[in-house]
């Protein structure tokens, strides 16, 4: 991965994150900017990374739909297939509104399906499923452990109080 993609993912990624951070920041105004600094790098890694790996996802993904392994390298990101990914974690933040948030990542996830199809000579509707259900496992994943770090900082903060 280029230096090129590997800082617009990273970017992506901390668009996704303020998405996330921001409407937390608004209702408690009084919060410390290096915290909100801290939470949108490492919200900003963790994001960059789920989407680094949509391709790879997808690309093991297809290898169990063929029966004899795929002709192609694999499927990485170029700056061409990430620049619509940058566009829709930038102009659609999730507290913007989840429709259009889903409709710009489908629409990246098509744009995802047309390389995948032709470097492993799947179809292009199978190259979709293998695109749509990475992107869904990953989207799963990464909620399940946003979840979970949630419910253990609450956690944390309720005993600290008693």
């Amino acid at each position: 991965m280029s230096l090129a993609v590997a800082l617009l993912l990273l970017l992506a990624g901390v668009s996704e994150a303020a998405g996330r951070v921001l409407p937390l920041v608004v209702r408690r105004p009084g919060m410390p900017r290096g915290l909100v600094a801290s939470w949108l790098l490492a919200g900003g890694l963790v994001e960059g990374a789920v989407f680094g790996l949509w391709p790879l996802t997808a690309w093991t993904l297809a290898e169990f739909v063929v029966s004899s392994p795929p002709p192609g390298d694999g499927l990485v990101w170029t700056p061409g297939l990430v620049a619509p990914l940058v566009l829709a974690a930038v102009l659609a933040f999730p507290w913007l509104g989840p429709g259009l948030h889903l409709l710009l990542f489908v629409g990246v996830g098509a744009g995802l399906a047309d390389p995948l199809a032709t470097a492993s000579g799947l179809g292009w509707w199978s190259a979709v499923g293998c695109v749509a259900l990475a992107g869904a496992g990953l989207g799963v994943a990464v909620e399940a452990v946003r979840r979970l770090v949630v419910g253990l900082s609450a956690a944390d903060a309720r005993e600290a109080i008693a």
